[in-house]
């Protein structure tokens, strides 16, 4: 499977939980997430988006720490399955 397709399932099921998944870029910052997942009642997180088995990039991890030392939860997401507990958990906090 790849990124492409894992990608499209994280935005068909964000938006069929009610929520909005959109891309996310920063122009002058490399290594941003993928996507931004924004669920009702204001529940935000960041989604790196992989192939899988594939492992986010050394920059990639250092923006993950940033976001996650400002308190936003950051996830990596290689495999289909792991969509519906990363959901949960956002829409959880």
């Amino acid at each position: 499977m790849r990124e492409k397709d894992i990608e499209h399932k994280l935005l068909t099921e964000v938006k069929a939980r009610g929520g909005v998944c959109w891309k996310f870029t920063s122009p002058g910052t490399a290594g941003v997430p993928d996507r931004i997942v924004l669920m009702p009642n204001g529940k935000i997180a960041f989604v790196e988006v992989k192939a899988p088995g594939e492992k986010p990039r050394p920059l990639q991890l250092a923006r993950h720490r940033l976001l996650r030392k400002l308190g936003f939860r950051v996830y990596v997401l290689d495999h289909p399955d792991q969509i519906g507990g990363i959901i949960d958990e956002i829409q959880a906090t």
